[in-house]
């Protein structure tokens, strides 16, 4: 029973640490999950209505961006290392077709920055280059869900498709782990403008701001905003006029709370660990205790002081060693039969689902180092009560009860 309650305190005390880092980790990857689609040192400007009045202006006034805007950005802000603008067609659904093949999709018209903005992977060909944008060419990059439902099993690299009965010649293809990003088209920016009397209408900028530090692009974002208040006269502080996302602000606040919910449940898990500590320290001078006649007997027969140490501390060494190891094994299986579940719930889930739990491993250092101070704990519990044990008499061992 002593053996069992021991093994159990420390059972439990691993187990729970183990499932409740597992726990944390999920969480925290699925938000780098749900961040990676996107490179996360962006800043994202888009068009908005004036609320107030501004310096003659009246509120209500739609912001506008042009291909000023894009050039000025791109040669004038410190910190601005990729740039694309975005152009939408004045469509809802976009036609697309190729031979007897056609469907709706997407249309992405932007700048050659965007691959590398947006993640996109390209897996075949090319994307858009700086001579598409210069020379207005009808070229075209389709996500594989596309290639898929037009193209089959055919090569699509080189072949015409139809954008509103416009041909574009398809010069790459490329491929994202989110499922709707991969049922998009990119065309030139420059292209779409012309064929699509855009004029020099841009409706959204993305900028792609590198190695910089989360202060530097809050103070970039700063500057954005006061540029176009200058220059589209409206009021600085007027958020609905210019609506601005820091997405390196916003990943790292989201990871700095998921982090913290990791350190947190960390913690409490720690607590466990202690209890299991306090539970072998005290069943162990229990043991102690109730062994004391056979000590006397044992030092009676000739065995030592330091024989009588030892096999305490190794007997507390087994059971700790053999019981941490299979609280590791079941809080990894209780972790794994999680992540079963969850895998089957996203699969089941729209493909533009969030995911709110994935791969919750753990670190396996962290496990092992817990068992150890619960072995260690284990030893020095028995140790203080059997170096006491170990200088009793025989003759005083024997007549305890």
């Amino acid at each position: 029973m002593r053996t069992l309650l021991t093994s159990l305190s420390v059972f439990w005390g691993i187990l729970i640490f183990i499932f409740l880092i597992g726990i944390g980790n999920g969480l925290s990857n699925a938000m780098k999950k749900n961040f990676s689609s996107d490179a996360t040192n962006t800043i994202w400007l888009h068009q908005g209505t004036t609320s107030k009045a501004w310096k003659g202006t009246k509120p209500g006034r739609r912001i506008r961006f042009d291909n000023y805007d894009l050039e000025y950005i791109a040669n004038n802000f410190e910190g601005v290392e990729l740039i694309s603008g975005r152009f939408w067609l004045p469509y809802d659904n976009i036609s697309i077709s190729y031979k007897n093949e056609f469907s709706s999709y997407e249309i992405n018209a932007c700048d050659p920055d965007f691959e590398i903005i947006e993640n996109s992977n390209v897996i075949t060909g090319r994307f858009i280059n700086d001579i598409d944008i210069q020379d207005n060419r009808k070229v075209a990059v389709l996500g594989q869900g596309v290639v898929d439902k037009l193209f089959k099993e055919q090569e699509p690299i080189g072949e015409y498709i139809k954008i509103n009965n416009v041909m574009f010649r398809v010069v790459g293809t490329y491929k994202e782990d989110n499922e709707r990003e991969n049922r998009r088209v990119y065309i030139p920016r420059t292209t779409a403008q012309k064929i699509f009397n855009g004029g020099q209408d841009v409706h959204n900028i993305a900028i792609g701001t590198g190695t910089t530090s989360v202060l530097d692009a809050k103070v970039l974002e700063t500057n954005l905003r006061n540029y176009m208040s200058r220059r589209k006269v409206f009021d600085p502080e007027d958020k609905k006029a210019l609506h601005i996302s820091n997405r390196l602000e916003d990943y790292t606040k989201t990871l700095g709370i998921f982090n913290a919910i990791t350190y947190t449940v960390g913690f409490f898990g720690l607590f466990t660990v202690f209890a299991g500590i306090i539970g072998i320290s005290n069943i162990m001078l229990i043991t102690v205790k109730d062994r004391t006649k056979e000590f006397g007997i044992r030092k009676a027969l000739g065995a030592t002081p330091m024989n009588i140490v030892m096999m305490v501390v190794v007997e507390a060494v087994i059971i700790t060693t053999a019981a941490g190891y299979m609280g590791i094994v079941v809080g990894i299986g209780l972790l794994t039969g999680a992540d079963a579940i969850m895998e089957m719930i996203i699969a089941n889930s729209p493909p533009d689902a969030p995911v709110m739990f994935r791969d919750p491993g753990i670190n396996m250092g962290v496990a092992v180092m817990a068992t150890a101070i619960l072995v260690m704990a284990g030893a020095i519990a028995g140790l203080i009560p059997a170096l006491k044990a170990g200088k009793v008499k025989p003759v005083i061992a024997l007549r305890d009860e």
